[in-house]
C-alpha cells in the first residue's frame, strides 16, 4: 500500500464534510406525505355518531395477509350501532401481518374501513400491536384514538388525513356523474372535498342525488 492512497481516502471524506447535508432530522422534521399515502387504518362514524360498518366482513376475506378479524352482529332494534342489518361486534388487525395494500379499503362497501397518513406504530409487546375497535373506532366528534398519543414521533393530526384516492368524480369515466362526490360525510369532516385537482361542479353532491335528478 502506498502512502497516499489513504490519503486520498480521507479527501473523500472531507469533500463529504462540506456538501449540503440531505438528512432529514426526523422526527423534528417530517416530509410531506402524498394524499393516497397508506398509513394506519381507522374505522369511520357518519356525522350522526352511526359506525360505518356493516360487519360484512369483506375486509377480512379480500386481506391477502390474513391479519384482519371481523365478527359481525345484529343490531340490536332499540339502540343500532350501524345504519345496516349488522354492525362489526369484534374488528382486529395485526399490525405485525399488516402489509398495507389497502386491499381492505377497496373491498369495504361503506367506506367503514381508511387508511390514513400516520405510520408511528411501534411497540414494545406483540399483543399491543393488535389493534381492536377500540382503537381503530374514531370517537363520534371525529377524532381518532392511538396507544401512544403522547409519543414525540407522532403527529396525530395525520389520522384525519388521507383518503385522497378514494374521493374521484366521475367515476368510471362515466360523464352524468362528472363533479358528483361519489363517498358518503364523515363524523368530524363532513363531506371531504375531492382529490386535487378535481372539483366538484355546483349541484348534486352524491350519487344518490344525482340519480334522483
Amino acid at each position: 500500500m502506498g502512502f497516499f492512497d489513504p490519503v486520498a481516502g480521507f479527501a473523500v471524506t472531507l469533500r463529504q464534510i462540506f456538501k449540503r447535508k440531505v438528512t432529514t432530522q426526523y422526527p423534528e422534521e417530517k416530509r410531506t406525505k402524498p394524499q393516497r399515502f397508506h398509513g394506519r387504518h381507522v374505522l369511520n362514524r357518519y356525522p350522526d355518531g352511526m359506525e360505518k360498518c356493516i360487519g360484512c366482513e369483506l375486509c377480512a376475506g379480500v386481506c391477502p395477509a390474513r391479519c384482519i378479524y371481523v365478527r359481525g352482529k345484529d343490531n340490536p332494534a332499540d339502540e343500532p350501532v350501524s345504519p345496516g342489518e349488522r354492525f362489526g361486534f369484534v374488528y382486529e388487525i395485526n399490525m405485525l401481518r399488516c402489509i398495507f395494500c389497502a386491499m381492505c379499503v377497496e373491498a369495504c362497501p361503506t367506506e367503514a374501513i381508511t387508511m390514513t397518513h400516520l405510520f408511528e406504530m411501534s411497540v414494545g409487546d406483540r399483543q399491543d400491536a393488535i389493534y381492536t375497535k377500540t382503537e381503530l373506532v374514531m370517537d363520534p366528534d371525529g377524532s381518532v384514538p392511538h396507544p401512544q398519543p403522547e409519543s414525540i414521533l407522532i403527529d396525530l393530526a395525520e389520522l384525519r388525513q388521507g383518503d385522497g384516492w378514494m374521493r374521484a368524480t366521475a367515476p368510471a369515466g362515466r360523464a352524468a356523474y362528472e363533479g358528483v362526490g361519489g363517498w358518503t360525510a364523515t363524523a368530524g369532516v363532513g363531506m371531504r372535498e375531492p382529490e386535487p385537482p378535481q372539483s366538484p361542479a355546483s349541484g348534486p353532491q352524491s350519487l344518490e342525488e344525482s340519480e334522483e335528478v
